[in-house]
């Protein structure tokens, strides 16, 4: 059974972050929608109030200038939900950071140092399912312009909405 999750308001309600110094007037605007594979392989959207583990979700974050100067340095975040595993593959623009606390940002892959029971570290690479955040790196958005950045998820858990 497909059973409603709290992605259609609680994740639509997440603030999709932007940073900018100087100028401009920047509004943003998330958007989810389910990306459904047809057996040829062609995608299609649907609506993202139901779904369940294993399914696709695009999130699309839009930021505008409505202001009539330039907002200097943007800097793009994306959260990515709890439940749900980054797919690294899908990032656009491509060139992208992840963190997964929403401080620090680093490269993708992300990669973190762990001490072996023999004392010795090594380098591994972190699972994309513990990334919370993107971060595109900052640019300049004139007046009047938008800027369109996306992601893909799997859903990895299913959970339910709010009791109201």
């Amino acid at each position: 059974m497909i059973r409603p999750i709290a992605i259609s308001l609680s994740l639509l309600a997440v603030t999709v972050l932007a940073s900018a110094q100087g100028g401009g007037d920047v509004t943003s605007k998330l958007t989810v929608t389910r990306i459904v594979k047809a057996q040829d392989g062609k995608e299609t959207r649907a609506a993202a109030d139901t779904a369940k583990p294993g399914d696709v979700l695009e999130y699309v974050a839009e930021y505008r200038n409505g202001g009539k100067t330039p907002a200097r340095k943007l800097e793009a975040t994306l959260p990515i939900p709890a439940g749900t595993e980054f797919l690294s593959a899908t990032a656009k623009p491509a060139e992208v950071r992840a963190s997964v606390d929403g401080t620090k940002f680093e490269a993708v892959p992300l990669k973190r140092k762990v001490r072996r029971a023999d004392g010795s570290t090594v380098e591994e690479v972190v699972p994309t399912s513990e990334y919370r955040f993107l971060r595109w790196a900052p640019r300049d958005l004139a007046a009047g312009r938008s800027a369109r950045y996306s992601a893909r998820v799997r859903l990895v858990t299913e959970t339910t909405p709010p009791s109201s």
